[in-house]
Parts: structure tokens; sequence; C-alpha cells
């Protein structure tokens, strides 16, 4: 059974939000309907406003719904920050690699993300486009470097030619995962030790304290919810 079988028939036991962000024309929304349409537009217009789509993932035979949330990058939408971050546990941060300004913007995306979500949310950098590489303005080594020294995941992609599009976005959805069935299990245990109920009601929320710091994982701690079935 594929990890990224679509769990329409079943019931979810946890909803992610995911954010996307970044200059607007980097490819966020391309990247959004190539993950869960597997489609590309190439009269794709700017995003107004905000939206999101959903696809369900199933990760060590759970039912996981990926909530993705995708916003127009100009400044006049900035105005839905508060409500566009708020219970995000995951975000990708989305550059075009052939638009050197909009890796330059990276570090201010990144300082407005730490600002209004969770502090330990998991984050995946992403250099969108690599189909042009032979337009390439920012190098590869100039962005694994960013992304080790803000401890983010990297991965470059390509919307249209659909190159790491699932599994960037599938490793930040399983990083999710990872960290929060290693703290509910360490919960369980204490629960039972103490003569407590350890058992998760769903519907509820999960407050998962970090792990120590990995490679690339930066130490996470998350705020999420699980679904009733």
């Amino acid at each position: 059974m594929s990890s990224l079988q679509r769990g329409f028939d079943q019931k979810i036991d946890y909803v992610f939000k995911v954010v996307l962000i970044g200059d607007s024309a980097v490819g966020k929304s391309q990247l959004l309907s190539r993950f869960t349409r597997n489609e590309f537009n190439i009269d794709s217009k700017a995003t107004i406003g905000v939206e999101f789509q959903t696809k369900t993932l199933l990760i060590d035979h759970k039912s996981v719904k990926a909530q993705i949330w995708d916003t127009a990058g100009q400044e006049r939408y900035r105005a839905v920050t508060s409500a566009y971050y708020r219970g995000a546990v995951g975000a990708m941060l989305v550059y075009d690699i052939t638009k050197r300004q909009s890796f330059d913007h990276v570090a201010k995306w990144l300082e407005e993300l730490r600002g209004h979500a969770d502090k330990n949310i998991v984050i995946m950098l992403v250099g969108n486009k690599s189909d042009l590489a032979s337009l390439r303005a920012v190098p590869i080594e100039d962005a694994k470097e960013f992304a080790q020294r803000e401890s983010l995941f990297f991965m470059e992609t390509s919307a249209l030619e659909a190159t790491n599009v699932e599994s960037a976005f599938l490793t930040v959805v399983t990083e999710i995962y990872r960290v929060i069935s290693k703290k509910n299990l360490v919960a369980n245990d204490e629960q039972e030790e103490s003569g407590g109920n350890a058992s998760l009601l769903k519907g509820t929320t999960i407050v998962v304290p970090g792990p120590q710091p990995q490679s690339g994982s930066g130490g996470k701690s998350f705020s999420c919810c699980a679904s009733s079935s």
C-alpha cells in the first residue's frame, strides 16, 4: 500500500496545517496544484487572498490529512498574516531559482513566519523551477548554506516537471507525524506510570514538546489537532 494513498474511504487520524510562503510568482500555487491534483496550469494567475487544498496520506498505517494553505505574496495581502499562520505545524518557504531577489527575501519571510507561528514549526526551504537550470540565479550552495544555518529542510523542485514536489511535501508531513507520534508515546507511558488514562481523546488539542535538535530538523515542538473519526 503506497504511503501516498488517498484515504477518502477511511477515518482521518490527524490533520496537519501546512502554509506556503514566499514572493509572488515563485510557483507556490503550482506546487500546491501539482501535489494535490497532479496538475500544472501554464496560464495560472496570481493568487488573490487565501485558498487551501487538502491531500490525505497514509503514514505508518495512519491516515493523515495535509491541509495546505496558499496566499498571495504581494504586500497588499499581508493583512491576513496572523490568521494565515495560526495553527500551522509546517511551512514551505518557496523561492524561484531564476530570481535572486526571491531568494534574498527568504530571510524576511522566515522572520515573519517565526514571529507569527510556533517557533518550532517544521520548515522546508524550496527552490522552485529547477527545470530552468540554464537561467539559474541562485546557486544551490547558497540555499544549502542558508538552510543549514537556519535549521531548515531543503529541496529544489519543479512544479512543471513534477520533480521532488511529492518528496518535499511528504518530508514535511512525515517529520510532523514522526515527532508527534514519538511524543504521544512518551506522554502515554507517563500517564500509565502515574495511573492515569493513557488514551488520547480524538478531537482534542495535542501539545507536543520538541525533541532535541537533530540534523536538518532543528528541534521541533507542535500544537496540532487530531480529527474526529
